[in-house]
């Protein structure tokens, strides 16, 4: 081992290493699937509309009208989608507007960093970002909750910048305010202006004058592009604004049992942010008596007040605690470089071994799925996914087998730095989710998308089959059917219902309710690995 080559870089990594590590966290994941069961295939549906459509105003998923976000989002998706069509499959090429929006989170992060603390924050910021937990799988699907972190960390940076140029940190805060909102809706001013209200109380370093000019510009361009979208929708129809207002309205309600999902967040968060949550916690202790420096003051008070709106409005979810991350990560900086010599040391130890062992598992599984050795653990793959066969791809194993050595190759000469567990622990955050998407994909890819359903159904009906019933189908299973096969159905007793000769109902393996008399059961689907869900396709007598 010590004949080999030093790993040719300094800790904090920058520069061209630094861009290449986060683009290999970024881009595997986001290409090279169908959309995915859940969020992904639902926000996919809304971009399949605005790309397929010529309504650019109003987001609609399979022909019904869906207020739970601004458009924002979906645009930059259907741009993207329509400017990379000869390139990509509409379904990959909308699912970069995340990577895009994830990007410049960290981008905003690491200037956030470098003005708070110092350079070299700047690089440290972005590797703590990427190595949370939390932050990896929700980052590669189609969410517009992407869009907010975004907004949160460039919010940040501006709120930064006021201390020193006043009216440009304010408009850089106002804009990222804004556009949140036009991504997210009242989420994003709901968890961002307090912080800029409360934070000349938490700290000195925000002069009253520098404040009160960077207040000024920041409401002058948030205003104008908050009150954008809502203007046009209620040009188009008050109706329309009314419902959208009221949707918004619904997810603030303060919820009764506050104190139970305060708990459930704060059990959540030691996986959900690690490394940042302890990393922060470090730098509280040394800087306790110290808090209101500008470096720990602005993401101390983000991270509470974006706390303490999730707990108050919002169920414990792992995608609902998303906004928590970037001020987490930020407000961990200071600790990277900190730690006393044998924490420092443990931490990097147990992220080698722990990232090296469970990389040992993926290949293990890989040779499992491909080669049917151990016979155990590919009978338990091929028990999770019935039907999938996997096939030997040379790329995705000289990719795997690249990084693996890379990784090997970087823990065993990187140098001695106090940012070695930190830039370990982000490599092996990568390192994971780059061997998932290059030796597990096709199998993951099989049990969670609805194509095989989608066209399962299809044969059953005929090429322009008019109006279909749907009843029970969820967001994801609409959107899909719609993506997948042009299928858009009808509600059960609309005023259109009465002219369909085809009923959709999704129901369970243990019960079938058939929708009545004079309907006859012509199909019934489901995924292969899936022992609940069933799509059943009557036809009218």
């Amino acid at each position: 081992m010590s004949s080999l080559p030093r790993f040719p870089l300094s800790f904090p990594p920058r520069g061209l290493f630094l861009v290449l590590l986060c683009s290999l966290f970024l881009l595997p994941g986001l290409t090279g699937h169908d959309p995915w069961k859940g969020d992904d295939a639902t926000h996919i549906g809304v971009i399949y509309g605005f790309a397929t459509g010529t309504d650019w105003l109003v987001p609609r998923l399979a022909g019904q009208l869906y207020l739970d976000n601004p458009p924002l989002y979906y645009w930059v998706g259907a741009l993207s989608a329509r400017t990379l069509a000869f390139l990509l499959p509409l379904h990959d090429a909308a699912r970069l507007a995340s990577g895009l929006f994830v990007a410049l989170m960290l981008l905003f992060l690491g200037l956030a960093a470098r003005r708070l603390n110092d350079p070299a924050a700047g690089c440290i910021a972005p590797l703590i970002a990427i190595g949370s937990l939390g932050l990896f799988l929700h980052s590669h699907e189609t969410q517009p909750l992407t869009a907010l972190l975004a907004a949160s960390a460039a919010t940040y940076y501006g709120l930064a910048l006021i201390r020193s140029h006043p009216v440009r940190g304010g408009a850089v805060a106002g804009a990222a305010i804004g556009l949140g909102f036009l991504a997210c809706g009242l989420i994003a001013p709901a968890s961002l202006l307090p912080l800029v209200l409360l934070l000349p109380l938490a700290s000195r370093e925000w002069p009253a004058g520098a404040w009160g000019r960077g207040l000024l510009a920041l409401l002058l361009v948030a205003l104008p592009l908050c009150a954008l979208w809502p203007a046009l929708l209620g040009w188009r129809s008050e109706q329309l604004l009314a419902a959208w207002w009221s949707r918004e309205l619904a997810d603030f309600r303060l919820a009764t049992d506050w104190g139970l999902r305060l708990r459930r967040y704060l059990s959540m968060l030691p996986w959900f942010a690690w490394p940042a949550l302890p990393l922060a916690l470090w730098t509280l202790w040394r800087e306790r008596h110290n808090l209101g420096r500008a470096g720990v003051a602005l993401p101390l008070l983000a991270f509470v007040v974006s706390l303490a709106m999730l707990f108050a409005f919002f169920p414990s979810r792992s995608l609902t605690a998303l906004p928590v991350l970037p001020s987490l990560a930020l407000l961990a900086v200071p600790a990277a470089g900190s730690l006393r010599r044998g924490a420092a040391n443990a931490f990097d130890w147990f992220g080698m071994m722990s990232f090296t062992f469970f990389a040992g598992l993926i290949w293990l599984g890989w040779v499992a799925m491909v080669f049917g050795v151990p016979p155990r653990i590919a009978r338990n793959f091929a028990k999770l996914e019935p039907g999938f066969v996997a096939q030997f791809s040379w790329p995705a194993f000289a990719a795997a087998l690249a990084l693996t050595l890379a990784w090997l190759w970087l823990i065993v000469t990187s140098p001695r730095s106090p940012f070695r567990g930190t830039v370990h622990w982000a490599a092996g955050v990568t390192l994971l989710w780059c061997l998932i998407i290059a030796l597990w994909l096709p199998w993951i890819d099989y049990g969670r998308s609805y194509r095989g359903v989608a066209e399962s159904l299809a044969r059953s009906l005929p090429k322009n089959p008019g109006c279909v019933i749907g009843k029970n189908l969820g967001e994801s299973q609409r959107a899909s059917f719609h993506y997948f096969i042009g299928l858009v159905t009808v509600p059960e007793g609309s005023r259109a219902a009465g002219k369909c000769d085809y009923f959709l109902i999704q129901g369970t393996a243990r019960q079938e309710v058939p929708p009545g008399a004079g309907w006859r059961k012509i199909r019934e689907e489901h995924r292969p690995g899936d022992k609940v869900e069933r799509y059943r396709l009557y036809r009218k007598e």
